[in-house]
């Protein structure tokens, strides 16, 4: 006899899926985006591959990436959110260790797909689809809650890669976490993942087709202002570790990475509060940029010599960190009906990857224009944190261009 499927599993509070949506964040990003610079650094030290290449190879794992985060809704309806979060690690965890690994540029660049193709569904959009439908009116705080585990990812896993790799070397370093982060995330899948809000049916994450919503004025300036604000943000960040080691050392520019990223924490609260006094989203949002522009600029003007200018930029840039993949999905819960808010979040997190791969490989020349040349006497560097600046001024600019918010009750573009 064929079994039969077991009924749907309901719980009521969002509590323990907000908890468990933190942890996986925290591996997540730890693992997936705070993870590939040190990894590129690793990899150039031992091999003595160009940074040109490693550069390449961090887009090719955002850009696979973005293949992934666009299609993550069809996967999860046809697989679940359980079973997708926990191949998602498992990739992750392959990747990482193909990274240590890598010993031509083709194995690189295969590792660099699996970590990039594994990290989405821990990533923005993967959590967004795990807190979303438990929570309406307290959503804001739920996914500030449940994306801060990105920054203590940032703040655990920044410092802990480069003592690992130095202590334990990159191999060793890559089969410890990869294990820790899937036992942990089995654990989760297993238990609070399975759960579903009550009264809510299995196919929660079904969204319908559409192709208007690329007319949609709301969607496109929301869609590009997080294109361009991540692009700066991974630029910035892809090579920040490289540049922070030569001038401080591997450990203090480890630790440099933690401290942006716990002022990522900062910020995410922050903005939870001001959203809870009804700011304007998109305009708190337009601050974020600008905030981060500065703190970009003071980086370029200090250079790596200055430690206390140089932490200050890094508090600057980092309170801006967690914003650029949380506000997006709170604006867009306002300007679109609920159940148009996941493809929203979907198709923006989709394009600005898709858009941001490029930024490690395309912004690296700015930064350097010898295949060979070292990155802290780049006589070029001051036109990189201009053109980083630059961008998350037109991210600000972008995010405000678009009319007053919509009632949520309307339905986007069909």
């Amino acid at each position: 006899m064929p079994s039969v499927p077991a009924p749907p599993r309901f719980h009521g509070p969002g509590r323990a899926v907000v908890r468990a949506a933190f942890v996986l964040a925290l591996f997540g990003w730890g693992v997936g985006f705070y993870g590939p610079p040190v990894f590129l650094h690793a990899v150039l030290a031992r091999t003595g591959w160009p940074l040109t290449l490693g550069s390449a190879a961090l887009t090719c794992h955002f850009l696979c990436g973005a293949g992934i985060a666009a299609a993550l809704p069809a996967i999860h309806r046809r697989c679940g959110i359980p079973a997708t979060t926990v191949a998602g690690s498992a990739l992750l965890a392959t990747g990482v260790l193909g990274w240590a690994a890598a010993d031509a540029p083709w194995q690189l660049f295969m590792a660099a797909m699996c970590t990039g193709a594994g990290w989405v569904p821990l990533g923005a959009a993967g959590i967004h689809a795990i807190v979303a439908p438990w929570f309406a009116v307290g959503r804001p705080l739920a996914l500030a809650k449940a994306y801060n585990g990105a920054s203590v990812g940032g703040l655990v896993f920044s410092p802990l890669w480069p003592v690992l790799i130095d202590r334990a070397g990159f191999p060793a370093a890559a089969l410890l976490v990869g294990l820790a982060m899937l036992s942990v995330v089995l654990s989760i899948a297993n238990r609070e993942l399975a759960w579903l809000p009550a009264g809510q049916a299995p196919a929660c994450t079904t969204v319908p087709a559409c192709t208007a919503l690329w007319r949609d004025r709301g969607f496109l300036t929301l869609a590009a202002a997080m294109a361009l604000g991540l692009f700066a943000q991974i630029g910035l960040m892809s090579q920040l570790f490289s540049l922070l080691a030569a001038g401080l050392g591997t450990r203090q520019a480890g630790w440099t990475m933690a401290l942006a990223a716990g002022c990522g924490m900062a910020g995410r609260f922050a903005m939870a509060w001001l959203l809870a006094r009804r700011v304007d989203r998109r305009r708190a949002a337009a601050a974020s940029y600008a905030v981060q522009a500065a703190g970009t600029l003071l980086l370029g003007w200090a250079g790596m010599e200055h430690t206390a200018l140089v932490l200050c930029g890094a508090m600057l840039f980092g309170l801006g960190i967690g914003n650029a993949t949380s506000l997006p999905p709170l604006i867009a819960q306002l300007e679109f009906a609920p159940a148009d808010a996941s493809r929203v979040v979907a198709r923006s997190v989709a394009l600005s990857q898709a858009l941001y791969a490029f930024a490690p490989a395309l912004l690296a020349g700015l930064l350097v224009r010898r295949p060979h040349a070292d990155l802290v006497a780049a006589p070029s560097s001051g036109a990189f944190f201009v053109v980083l600046a630059l961008l998350q001024v037109s991210a600000a600019l972008a995010v405000v261009s678009a009319p007053g918010p919509r009632p949520a009750a309307r339905a986007a573009p069909a």
